[in-house]
């Protein structure tokens, strides 16, 4: 009888499957590594702001621009009002006309506003004005310092022995927690008039009883809670869009990337905060 014989492995497949293995380490190493940098470089710019702004109360050799402070406030608060209402208030026409057949099924039409209320002040309304703002204000706040860095802006105020993060972040980080607390109280209202608006002319609930069922539902805890979560997101958003702003190199192909960069993160981090947030209070009755 003959014999077959097995065929022979060659050394490449012999390698590949360790090759993969290793590739997969790395991969999933250089991952952790660089969100661990992230987050490090992200926190300790944040320390740094809270560092200024502490310092700034408590002596008064170093005084922060409020100039400054209000300038970034009209370019990322007050040019954002439009696009938030027009956001929110389609939010508010989406909850009532979704909510109205399952509801209806029930006979308790009514009840959208016990439901648009408290979804909007609790999570909608700060959640979807910081992702709005993300894109409206984050991607302008790391593009304007990256092209600083480009530009050695940067290099000649450290020439001049001033701090980057005290003359640049901080006014941009102040200006973006206080609009955004501002735009969410707009964006609530707008959300919650349109929703009304819908019931009543669209879904036959009575004026009366919407504003009834609103104010019984909600409550100051509803109210801050949100704009909590507002100041939070506004944080993270300006924490973010100034450290990749701060850390472009390549040129413009750089700047490009830190505005990409930080979009991405300031919406994957905000969902995260806003889980951890809501879970939280949550657990602590607030919920």
């Amino acid at each position: 009888m003959i014999q077959k014989s097995m065929p022979l492995k060659t050394n490449n497949e012999e390698h590949t499957q360790p090759n993969i293995l290793m590739r997969s380490i790395e991969a999933w190493g250089g991952l952790w590594i660089r969100t661990f940098e992230f987050l490090g470089g992200v926190v300790g710019l944040l320390i740094d702001v809270i560092g200024w702004l502490r310092r700034s109360m408590f002596s008064k050799e170093v005084r922060l621009g409020k100039a400054a402070t209000v300038n970034q406030i009209v370019r990322i608060g007050a040019r954002s009002v439009g696009i938030i209402c027009l956001v929110c208030g389609c939010i508010g026409l989406i909850l009532a006309i979704q909510m109205e057949p399952p509801l209806a099924t029930f006979g308790q039409t009514d009840k959208i506003a016990n439901i648009v209320g408290v979804a909007v002040l609790r999570e909608l309304g700060p959640l979807i004005s910081a992702i709005v703002l993300t894109g409206f204000a984050g991607a302008a706040i790391a593009a304007e310092l990256g092209s600083m860095v480009v530009g050695e802006e940067i290099e000649a105020l450290e020439s001049q022995a001033l701090n980057p993060i005290r003359f640049l972040a901080v006014p941009r980080v102040l200006a973006t927690i206080l609009s955004l607390i501002l735009l969410t109280i707009i964006g609530d209202i707008v959300a919650i008039t349109t929703a009304g608006f819908v019931s009543v002319e669209l879904l036959g609930v009575p004026y009366e009883l919407y504003e009834a069922n609103t104010l019984s539902q909600i409550s100051l805890s509803d109210f801050t809670t949100g704009l909590f979560k507002a100041g939070v997101f506004g944080m993270i958003l300006a924490s973010i869009a100034c450290y990749n702003g701060f850390k472009v190199s390549g040129g413009a192909a750089g700047v490009g990337k830190a505005t990409t960069d930080t979009v991405v993160q300031t919406v994957v981090s905000i969902v995260i905060a806003d889980l951890i947030f809501t879970t939280i209070f949550y657990q602590i009755g607030w919920a």
